[in-house]
């Protein structure tokens, strides 16, 4: 059993009784003196446990990212996507109205981008295109990572590459070891189908394989091909994904080599994965199938919010037990017992996740997820503001959307020595992956070098109204 299960089970054990029991004496209104003799026991008890089964030598450190900035060849402005819609013979009036509206209230803006084969009358989706896409995105960011940290390709030791639509064979992981003569004793693994959460899943992955790998590093290349996915139909529900994906990649590397510590940008303190398969509702909530006219496409059904706010709520609640202050969990509990036993008709209390952390990553999936996740989360504008600006400068660029806003904090100078960053991952399945960071020390600069360095002065921008 790993670190984590044995922390989770301590977990359980510790704050099932005593959240009972600190409800019943509220509620019984017993003398003070026992919530303090009950409170003191168990910190001590929890400091124990971090004690027993913390390993130092589990740590996982960010050295750096990169992030992809596409060609300006591939830019799409609105006019030029709703004009070549327009020119596609399948796509009637109706559909291309929807699909303009879904752009104009999608929160992007006029300069995200599409890879070559979509600009093409009609789009030309094919498995080479979608190579070429391949080294495209990913073989540049990957390069800008390894000068930034100066390291070659041969000191890689885990590979990890991920990408939800396209999965050729080699693999896209191979085609990267192909490429740069990667070691022959490389571990490389290739995700699919995982959807938005996929770099944090990623991440999670990277930190499980380095437990048994000491003083190693691994790199996640992490995008979407948006060349074979494409929808050549007119369904609404499957169009949407034509009109918000985007395209993006990012890089990003990882060690568990103690002398890391000293220049790494971040330290792993939390990983968290969970998911709700097992549900049809949420299952079926976003799914690839074909349409009446035997075209694949991505389905995204009307219940897809509520479908996200299940999924977040099941995942935030083990997560608080490992982050919130110990006042906020006890808030949280008095109110669960008091709405069940007392007063049904009293609310929950929602905890301040801002009492734990500093900066968070959110799904750039939409202007309305986004809102939804920040309402859940009691955030404010600018909580949410990495969020929507990556929406607005580069669109929805799935699983690489979350490092585009980390981006974007240390373009403006946000992140601080011992902040703490969130990010949250989520993606079809539907399934929920979050990351918790500690900065570790000044990041300074970034503006002038990152994926941000032409347009971060300009930014942030006021975004109009949300659309459900």
């Amino acid at each position: 059993m790993d670190e984590t299960s044995n922390l989770a089970i301590a977990d359980k054990l510790l704050l099932t009784p005593f959240f009972s029991l600190q409800a019943f004496f509220i509620l019984a209104k017993i003398d003070p003196t026992y919530h303090f003799l009950s409170a003191s026991s168990f910190l001590l008890l929890a400091i124990a446990k971090r004690y027993i089964f913390s390993s130092p030598s589990s740590a996982l450190y960010l050295v750096d990212f990169s992030c992809l900035k596409p060609p300006n060849f591939c830019r799409v402005p609105f006019s030029t996507y709703i004009e070549h819609a327009q020119m596609l013979d399948f796509l009637d009036k109706e559909s291309v109205d929807f699909m303009a509206k879904v752009l104009t209230h999608s929160g992007q803006g006029e300069q995200t981008y599409l890879p070559p084969c979509i600009h093409i009358i009609p789009p030309k989706s094919s498995h080479r295109e979608a190579i070429n896409e391949v080294h495209m995105a990913l073989f540049p960011v990957f390069e800008d990572l390894l000068s930034k940290t100066k390291i070659s390709p041969t000191e890689i030791d885990v590979l990890i590459v991920n990408c939800s639509g396209f999965c050729p064979a080699p693999s896209l992981s191979s085609i990267i070891v192909n490429k740069y003569s990667m070691r022959d004793d490389v571990k490389s693994f290739n995700i699919s189908g995982m959807g938005c959460s996929a770099s944090a899943l990623a991440i999670d992955m990277a930190h499980n394989i380095l437990k048994t790998h000491k003083n190693s590093n691994a790199v996640i290349l992490s995008t979407e091909i948006l060349s074979t996915g494409w929808y050549p139909g007119k369904q609404q529900t499957m169009l949407v994904l034509n009109c918000i994906f985007r395209m993006g990649a990012a890089a990003i590397l990882v060690t568990n080599k103690k002398e890391a510590k000293k220049t790494a940008k971040y330290k792993l303190l939390h990983t968290l994965r969970t998911q709700r398969a097992f549900d049809d509702k949420g299952y079926y909530s976003a799914f690839r199938e074909e349409d009446s006219d035997g075209f694949t496409g991505v389905t995204l059904r009307r219940d897809l919010l509520q479908v996200a706010g299940e999924t977040l709520r099941s995942n935030i609640t083990i997560l608080g037990t490992k982050i919130l202050p110990y006042t906020e969990m006890i808030l949280y509990a008095i109110s669960i017992t008091k709405k069940k036993y007392f007063d049904k008709s009293s609310e929950i209390y929602v905890p301040n996740f801002k009492r734990a952390v500093q900066h968070f990553c959110l799904p750039a999936s939409g202007k309305p997820v986004i809102r939804e996740i920040g309402k859940g989360l009691k955030l404010g504008e600018r909580d949410m503001e990495p969020a929507m600006m990556t929406l607005h400068r580069f669109g929805n660029q799935s699983s690489s959307s979350l490092w585009y806003e980390l981006g974007y904090m240390e373009a403006k100078d946000r992140v601080k020595k011992g902040d703490k960053v969130w990010q949250l991952g989520m993606g079809s399945g539907p399934k929920c992956n979050s990351l918790v960071w500690e900065c570790l020390r000044p990041i300074c600069g970034e503006a002038q070098n990152g994926v941000w360095a032409d347009c971060i002065d300009s930014y942030p921008v006021v975004l109009g109204r949300v659309d459900k």
